[in-house]
């Protein structure tokens, strides 16, 4: 490499150590300074004068024992590392490999499962152990891994579709192949139900199994469920309200030594989790209308119209957020309502303040998928303020 000093130029050239020399990720790098004026920087000339290379204040008395080409060795360990293919595939993969995992659905899970845990936890305080540490992680692990075989096996059959309406997921985007796309979602398949089977007994497991079979059946020919918006709709709701909420409850209080039963925060809950669950089925497919109608694909945005489905979803998410409200009023013994009611009042103006971005936004794709976004956002927060309501 060769390096022109300017007139402008003021070099500085960090001290380099001994052993630098004999390293293996250390580079030559020859500079070879060019007057273009005569008025070259006499800050630059001292400045390179101090280190040695320049012996005098003018470019053109550059010291002659040098041979005006001056051998520095630089350890240049950022550039051998990003260079070095197997590190780059390394990045590639783990980045192809959190795409694939579908983040904004991992955090739900993660964010419902330890809602629920410390809910059963407040409610029995007394039996906390920390043994059950390591079984609540494991629990998460499993969770995780059952969330990424279904969305996993969805992206399989899906590449047609997501080439158009997901072009950024790893498989429609070439950076996984099907083969690494199988391989992934077969581990998560095995590891979830070994962790299952091995820690939490005959009954979680058959509910896992449940949760894995309708994510099969939604995704996999010849059930290929989704094309049914109604089948598509209450096996979201099943798997990520009902099963979810119900199993995760079960399982902590069996770790806890207690028979499970129905407390009345944990069963405000799982309704409405079912229910919102019930909304995001709905209005998921508002950005995919313009790759469903290619590959015909018969959703309710497709059919009703995405202004429709909008409303629609929006309105089930405030009789949401009223129920919230009249079950903290008619319930105050069950709930916290210094915290229900004006929680759930300010999430609802802020809904209803996104739909009304939307239909000022005239419903572009830009709009309709930041609208999906920020009911995600209500999803989470759900399940942030279970624990103290």
């Amino acid at each position: 490499m060769e390096l022109s000093i300017s007139p402008s130029s003021s070099l500085r050239i960090s001290a380099i150590s001994p052993h630098c020399e004999t390293s293996s990720r250390c580079k030559k790098i020859l500079i070879k300074p060019k007057c273009k004026s005569p008025d070259f920087s006499l800050k630059s000339s001292k400045s390179l004068s101090s280190i040695g290379l320049f012996k005098h204040r003018s470019c053109s008395t550059v010291s002659n024992r040098h041979h005006k080409r001056i051998s520095i060795w630089v350890c240049t360990q950022i550039g051998a590392a990003g260079s070095d293919p197997v590190l780059k595939k390394v990045s590639e993969f783990k980045d192809a490999f959190w795409r694939f995992l579908r983040p904004h659905t991992i955090r739900g899970t993660a964010l419902g499962s330890t809602s629920l845990v410390a809910r059963a936890l407040i409610e029995n305080s007394n039996l906390i152990r920390w043994s059950l540490l390591l079984k609540a992680f494991s629990g998460l692990l499993a969770l995780i891994c059952g969330n990424g075989y279904i969305v996993g096996i969805n992206q399989i059959y899906d590449i047609g579709i997501d080439k158009v309406n997901k072009p950024y997921l790893p498989i429609a985007a070439g950076d996984l192949s099907v083969q690494s796309a199988w391989f992934l979602v077969l581990l998560f398949a095995v590891t979830g139900l070994l962790i299952v089977g091995m820690n939490f007994g005959p009954f979680i497991t058959a509910l896992y199994c449940l949760g894995l079979f309708l994510g099969t059946i939604y995704s996999v020919p010849p059930f290929r469920m989704k094309r049914f918006p109604v089948v598509a709709f209450l096996i979201i709701a099943t798997g990520r309200g009902f099963l979810l909420n119900f199993g995760v409850y079960y399982a902590t209080r069996a770790a806890l030594g207690l028979a499970f039963e129905w407390s009345s925060p944990v069963a405000f809950i799982t309704t409405f989790v079912t229910l919102f669950a019930l909304v995001i089925a709905i209005t998921k497919d508002l950005p995919d209308v313009e790759g469903d109608r290619k590959f015909q694909i018969s959703t309710l945005a497709t059919k009703l119209g995405v202004r429709n489905i909008a409303f629609l979803g929006s309105g089930l998410l405030l009789l949401n957020y009223i129920g919230s409200v009249l079950a903290a009023v008619y319930m105050p013994q069950a709930f916290r309502r210094s915290l229900m009611i004006p929680a759930h009042t300010i999430l609802a103006l802020m809904l209803i303040f996104q739909a009304w971005l939307l239909e000022r936004a005239n419903y572009t794709k830009e709009a309709i998928s930041g609208f999906y976004q920020f009911i995600w956002k209500l999803f989470y927060a759900e399940y942030i303020m279970f624990p103290f309501l």
